[in-house]
């Protein structure tokens, strides 16, 4: 079993980190992993209907991003809004911290922010004299690894085609390949599950159980649980699908919401997953772990420097892979 941190880790070339979208939404390449045969095969993400079969249903996260940093040039402060606590109160990341201590005062987004509390792990409760103005202020929280600032691009790509329901400060990322052509060929349903703060925070033990997961708000509708109940196989997109599903109860699915921590790692057997379709994760990463628990951690191992010599594009904007 992969019990250790360094079990999880792999040499990755930085210009295989991909800070850009591809021209075209369904433009990415696919890895094909099959766990039955222990395979690994190449395809093109626009050929992903094509490997469907018969009473599969695809599962997708509809939450959509928000977007939550924002600056005051007054006082070169930058707050990231995590979670909603109450009315016009945010839990956040700020820097630098020692211009947002317990009283200050900024104003920033059209209205004036106060630090109110500082939480054990550094983040601020700030509450705000009007709800701050996301669409006018606001800048989409794309990932540190792109090395840049947002832009008009990442406003639209940055975002499913799907996305409706508003919260997440990152992107479900799997989804990000999906065009609505696509969509009108695939039996699907949504789930929401808002990607929180803890996507961003690395795994600090040397014992990957000891680690602590973040928790992340989801709901699940009626018609979404109706739906799975039938379906022969569930086709998960994105690991916050997984986690999502995998939450529930052992019996019949039911609409609910609530807030999930799983943690997903070797030698997890999944419950209601049935296969995934998923980017490329970060090394040492909680997501890399629920990828080996499907698949087992040689095959991803030999999947991910597969993925290295072919030259596939890594993490948020780019490509695929296909657990089935």
């Amino acid at each position: 079993m992969s019990a250790l941190l360094a079990d999880y880790d792999y040499e990755l070339p930085d210009e295989l980190i991909a800070s850009r979208p591809t021209a075209a939404r369904d433009g990415s390449r696919m890895m094909v992993v099959d766990r039955a045969a222990g395979t690994v095969t190449h395809r093109m993400f626009r050929e992903f209907a094509d490997m469907l079969v018969p009473g599969d249903l695809v599962v997708m996260n509809n939450s959509k991003v928000i977007k939550a940093r924002l600056y005051s040039t007054e006082r070169g402060v930058e707050i990231f809004l995590l979670e909603r606590v109450a009315e016009r109160t945010w839990k956040c990341f700020t820097k630098p911290g020692r211009k947002t201590r317990v009283g200050s005062v900024l104003e920033i987004a059209g209205t004036v922010a106060r630090v109110v509390e500082v939480l054990p792990e550094g983040e601020r409760i700030v509450a705000f004299d009007e709800e701050p103005n996301l669409e006018r202020y606001g800048s989409v929280p794309v990932p540190p690894y792109f090395k840049r600032e947002a832009d008009e691009e990442d406003a639209e790509r940055y975002q499913t085609v799907y996305a409706e329901e508003e919260g997440s400060v990152a992107a479900p990322t799997a989804g990000l390949h999906f065009t609505e052509e696509i969509m009108g060929r695939i039996p699907h349903a949504f789930l929401t599950l808002h990607v929180g703060a803890g996507t961003f925070l690395p795994v600090k033990t040397e014992k990957i159980e000891d680690h602590v997961m973040h928790e992340e708000r989801y709901h699940i509708s009626a018609q979404t649980a109706e739906r799975i109940e039938v379906a022969s196989r569930v086709v998960a997109i994105g690991t916050t699908v997984v986690r999502v599903l995998e939450s529930q109860p052992v019996g019949a699915l039911k609409a609910c919401a609530g807030s999930t921590q799983i943690f997903i790692h070797p030698p997890y057997e999944f419950q209601r997953v049935g296969a995934l379709l998923t980017n490329f994760h970060l090394p040492c990463s909680t997501l890399l772990m629920l990828v080996s628990a499907l698949a087992g951690r040689e095959l991803i191992r030999h999947a991910y420097a597969e993925a290295v010599r072919e030259r596939y594009r890594f993490f948020s904007y780019g490509d695929c892979m296909f657990i089935v």
